[in-house]
């Protein structure tokens, strides 16, 4: 996969409808709250394309710790941007390209390339805080000017149909859609002047959340240096992100002005790095990469060394190794909820649950809202066939998180296991509810209304679950 789809089947959409092009020299970009893509409409459009990616797009990455990383990262940025009413999302792509994008409505991406390349946390940070400066400023919609929102559902449909062009490449029409989408990507380039404030207010950000805001200048120079070197080939950021000598310079006289500070990197990062390495490529050439770094002493960190070695192991299914050279970076007292999460799988797969769920129940304490812990805790629970005791924590957990649809399809799980038909149904609907999937979530409740094995209050509330729906999916039928 490739960044250009991801943004051109809405911002080409957007672009026809848009104003002509900002006025040469330093223009007035604005007052942001006079936009007229509303906050309501930025979010229903990130959040339709947001779902497609995550249930079509391949290089989706599903895993709640590198995930978890980035939102607590990314939030720990939010945090210091004076917008408390914009919901984020931060999400992760395998792609070894270097780039990372924003949508409408919060949703940001970034490549696995992208974090690989960055050469420290704070580097990392930089981008992610010029990509929410973006979002903040609603730069993608003040691209759409003083234009009708009528418009919105052929920007959804557009967007879909490049989603699925995506997914198969057989789709004649689907793939001259993709082309025409791809065609218009030097239109959809952030304008000079929005890169300039996104760059203002990203310094703002590293340097109010702590970080070393010399890592945006280190990053983009490196980035520009590429771009030099490869000139047909230069990183998708710069592509979708102009990069000129005149806002290195601006950047680079910013950051001047403010005094030195050495941020050290987090361990998640470093761990982070390290499990992504270990995922890449051939499993025994992983193992030899880790063997090699160790051996030599050749890494930034020990314990994230040993870790990634750990799981390049577990790619192998030499459990007892993994779990030896886990042992190895706990030595360095390295707490991460990701250490936890690993050691327990490795319990797990050489046949200890009770080990595993001991593990996982203390790291629950240590790590409350960790939701990578909880996933594992539910999975190995059920693993073990500890029904009840996952009842128990799948229902408490999802109404703390109610629209998580991992958590939702592990208690669907549950209750199936269980027996409890209408329930599994029920929480199954929650699922697609989730998914933007309507009618699939209706005929789930048609399915629990049919099984009749739940008591008065069980059907009460999918008969009103179900009216409900159903009168959903008649006011959106209503509005096409």
């Amino acid at each position: 996969m490739r960044l250009p789809w991801l943004i051109p089947p809405l911002a080409a959409a957007m672009l026809a409808l848009a104003p002509a092009a900002v006025a040469e020299g330093l223009p007035d970009l604005g007052d942001v709250a006079q936009v007229d893509l509303s906050p309501q409409a930025e979010k229903q459009i990130g959040a339709s394309i947001f779902r497609d990616i995550r249930l079509r797009e391949a290089s989706y990455l599903d895993d709640p710790e590198i995930t978890g990383y980035l939102n607590r990262l990314g939030m720990r940025l939010v945090a210091h941007s004076g917008e408390a009413r914009q919901d984020f999302q931060f999400f992760v792509l395998r792609d070894s390209t270097l780039n990372a994008f924003a949508m409408p409505g919060g949703y940001i991406g970034v490549h696995t390339g992208l974090i690989a390349a960055a050469q420290s946390e704070s580097e990392l940070a930089s981008v992610i805080a010029h990509e929410i400066s973006h979002v903040t400023q609603h730069h993608l919609a003040r691209m759409v000017g003083k234009q009708s929102q009528a418009q919105l559902v052929s920007m959804l449909a557009l967007a879909v149909a490049v989603l699925a062009a995506r997914s198969n490449s057989e789709l004649a029409t689907g793939a001259m859609m993709a082309g025409q989408a791809a065609g218009l990507q030097s239109q959809l380039n952030y304008s000079r002047d929005f890169e300039r404030e996104a760059d203002r207010l990203g310094i703002n950000l590293l340097e109010n959340s702590g970080y070393d805001i010399r890592g945006m200048g280190s990053f983009f120079e490196r980035l520009q240096n590429f771009g030099r070197l490869y000139e047909n080939n230069a990183p998708v950021y710069l592509r979708t992100h102009p990069l000129t000598t005149e806002r290195i310079a601006d950047m680079g006289n910013r950051i001047s002005q403010r005094p030195y500070r050495q941020v050290p990197d987090s361990l998640d990062f470093l761990l982070v790095r390290a499990k992504l390495k270990a995922q890449e490529d051939d499993a025994r050439e992983a193992v030899t990469h880790f063997a090699s770094l160790v051996k030599e002493r050749k890494f930034s960190s020990e314990p994230a060394a040993y870790y990634g070695y750990a799981v390049a192991l577990t790619r192998l299914k030499d459990w007892a190794g993994a779990e030896r050279e886990l042992g190895q970076a706990r030595r360095f007292k390295a707490a991460s909820p990701m250490v936890e999460t690993l050691a327990a799988e490795l319990r797990r797969q050489q046949g200890d649950a009770d080990g595993a769920f001991r593990l996982l129940r203390a790291a629950a304490q240590r790590y409350p809202q960790e939701r990578a812990v909880s996933y594992a805790l539910m999975e190995t629970l059920l693993g073990a066939g500890r029904l009840d005791e996952a009842q128990q924590l799948g229902v408490a957990d999802v109404q703390l998180y109610p629209s998580d649809t991992r958590m939702l399809g592990l208690l669907a799980k549950t209750y199936a296991l269980l027996g409890k038909v209408a329930r599994q149904h029920r929480t199954q609907a929650e699922v697609y509810v989730a998914n933007g999937q309507l009618l699939a979530a209706i005929e789930q409740l048609q399915f629990a209304q049919q099984a009749r094995d739940g008591d008065f209050y069980d059907q009460a509330q999918i008969d009103a679950r179900l009216r409900e729906l159903k009168r959903q999916q008649a006011e959106e039928m209503r509005r096409r």
